[in-house]
């Protein structure tokens, strides 16, 4: 059975259930005239809402459908079976009821208001697939205004697991995160994450690009806000030109854009034992078998039919749960570095085809919760 048959036959991944059987003796207390109690202590102190509502175990995953997966500005309609997905992860993995909504504006102003306005029902915010950079204005207002957690999958969750996938794969191949040349091609919401969250953790060489080539200060065309922001803080050499001169004796490429944009030949210009996160899905930046053809030595995609698994599964079920546990307000740059690193420890004896957990490793999501600890 396909995903087309599958939707059609379920109507949707997931449902809404009571968490208590409704009888004639209890209506009185689950409904009117008891919930009024209830009603009431909360009108006198509202944080008795994340304990006595589902505020206390339930989460919002909002898209306005404008940079769905690899399928672009869908609309919100065709978004919401992505974030209905998210919802049953987040479920199934991490315990936490999950939200999916979906809106009818890609106004950034409205996006924000809307969201306030949905704010007291949730005890966290997550943002899915909501294009750069106008995501980027989204996530911060609502982190200034809401005294909610507000996190951003498609930036930080990604940005996480790739940090996590790299501090094993360096272990393996015995470089270290500050003496490093790294390549990202893409400087969309995930492309910026990962490069600030690696200079955070360490990372003192990257170099960006995007459609025009390498990102540098004082580029004529195609410097929006966000990349002139990253040109300022990545780049050092001020280096120009394209790809190929870009991985140029460059020790890792992380690659979150399009398809087919590096050749066996590009590979062979990067430094001995290189790393390779392409992953563009479902067709990842170089297919695994060209890469280690160039000579790279570790391999990582988004994709489960080869190993290493760049996924941000990993990441987001496991920052919810603690966050919701231990009400945490803000998930800071400490959080998410403390994040990948315990996610690497899982793995106790990183390889070449053993960098990162697998996708629905139960392990991680207890291990992630417990950075949030107080």
């Amino acid at each position: 059975m396909n995903s087309i048959q599958l939707s059609k036959k379920i109507g949707g991944k997931i449902e809404i259930r009571s968490k208590e059987k409704l009888t004639e003796k209890n209506l009185a207390v689950l409904y009117t005239p008891g919930v009024a109690e209830v009603s009431k202590a909360i009108a006198k102190d509202k944080k008795l809402s994340f304990s006595y509502t589902i505020r206390k175990n339930t989460v919002a995953v909002i898209s306005d459908g404008s940079a769905v997966l690899g399928l672009g500005n869908i609309g919100p309609e065709a978004a919401l079976p992505v974030m209905e997905g998210k919802a049953l992860l987040f479920k199934e993995l991490g315990g936490v009821d999950a939200i999916p909504i979906v809106l009818a504006t890609q106004d950034t102003e409205e996006i924000i208001k809307t969201i306030k306005y949905l704010a007291p029902t949730f005890g966290g915010i997550n943002l899915e697939d909501i294009s750069a950079p106008r995501c980027f204005d989204v996530e911060e207002a609502l982190k200034k205004e809401l005294d909610i957690p507000v996190f951003h999958d498609d930036q930080h969750g990604t940005a996480i697991v790739v940090l996590a996938g790299l501090i094993n794969a360096l272990n393996v191949v015995k470089k270290d995160l500050a003496k490093i040349k790294i390549v990202i091609s893409g400087t969309g919401a995930a492309g910026v994450a990962i490069a600030k969250l690696l200079i955070r953790a360490g990372a003192k060489h990257i170099i960006m690009l995007d459609r025009m080539g390498i990102i540098y200060k004082e580029r004529a065309g195609g410097l929006n806000g966000s990349k002139m922001e990253i040109a300022g803080i990545t780049n050092p050499e001020n280096a120009k030109g394209n790809v190929r001169d870009a991985l140029t004796g460059a020790d890792v490429f992380i690659g979150v854009s399009a398809p087919n944009i590096l050749t066996e030949e590009d590979i062979t210009h990067m430094a001995k034992k290189s790393i390779v996160f392409a992953m563009a899905n479902p067709v990842p930046e170089i297919m695994p078998e060209r890469a280690f053809a160039g000579g790279a030595w570790i391999v990582a995609t988004g994709r489960s039919d080869y190993a290493n698994q760049i996924n941000n599964v990993l990441a987001f079920p496991g920052i919810f749960r603690g966050v919701l546990d231990n009400r945490v307000k803000i998930i800071t740059e400490e959080h998410k570095i403390k994040v990948a690193y315990a996610i690497a420890s899982l793995i106790k004896k990183p390889t070449r085809d053993k960098i990162i957990p697998r996708a629905l490793d139960r392990n991680v999501v207890k291990k992630v919760a417990n950075v949030f600890k107080k």
